[in-house]
């Protein structure tokens, strides 16, 4: 069964179209819950009004159900709490020259 730290180094294969950045680098993914049926990703976006909101969300449950097959993938959008950018790892600030 896979752990909560190998599933966010999947998740970093998600790449924000709009930044060029990994979701999880940018601080977008906010929990990981495995279960021994269904793997639970928790994350939000830089904004509510994302227009890439079905894209992103797609490509998780994607990525996350390539590496764990035999489990049900749930991705839950939030908004609280909000995203801002102290979120990001310092790689991701000084990738976009924060």
């Amino acid at each position: 069964m896979a752990n909560k730290e190998e599933i966010l180094e999947v998740l970093k294969g998600v790449i924000d179209p709009e930044i060029g950045i990994n979701i999880v680098d940018l601080g977008l993914v906010y929990d990981v819950d495995i279960t021994d049926e269904s793997i639970a990703v928790t994350m939000t976006l830089t904004t509510p009004g994302c227009p890439m909101h079905n894209s992103i969300t797609s490509w998780v449950e994607k990525i996350v159900n390539q590496f764990e097959p035999d489990k049900k993938v749930i991705v839950s959008l939030v908004w609280e709490p909000q995203w801002t950018p102290e979120k990001m790892t310092r790689e991701a600030r000084e990738q976009i020259g924060m």
